[in-house]
């Protein structure tokens, strides 16, 4: 239980990123900047504390977890690329937004089963 304690705050800046991230998407194009930066600086947040408190818990990573931390940070940098490229209007925004909307789930699992992972080890 104290591990799981240890990621309260991360959790609550990831719901508060996406809270915001909705907020923003319902204000429509082009995007409110005050708003647009809160967002991004949330998110910024939620993965420096999540980065260190994964590192403070990892003593002995073992394949799987670190194929889930990998498969997390592939999901982070898809967030916060596919953000910037729909605020800039480069690419496809279509293409930028379902993986802007499918990397957030595929996280939380991955999170999640590293958190389940950490737990279990003695």
């Amino acid at each position: 239980m104290e591990l799981i304690n240890q990621f309260v705050i991360p959790g609550i800046l990831f719901l508060l990123t996406l809270l915001f991230g909705f907020w923003l998407s319902r204000a429509g194009i082009p995007y409110n900047g005050l708003l647009f930066n809160i967002h991004k600086l949330i998110a910024l947040a939620c993965v420096v504390l999540l980065g260190i408190q994964v590192s403070k818990t990892l003593l002995a990573p073992d394949g799987l977890l670190i194929a889930l931390l990998t498969v997390s940070a592939l999901c982070v940098t898809a967030l916060f690329a596919s953000g910037a490229l729909m605020s800039t209007g480069k690419l496809k925004y279509s293409l930028m937004l379902t993986i802007h909307r499918i990397a957030p789930a595929v996280l939380v699992i991955g999170l999640g089963l590293v958190v389940l992972l950490l737990n279990r080890s003695p």
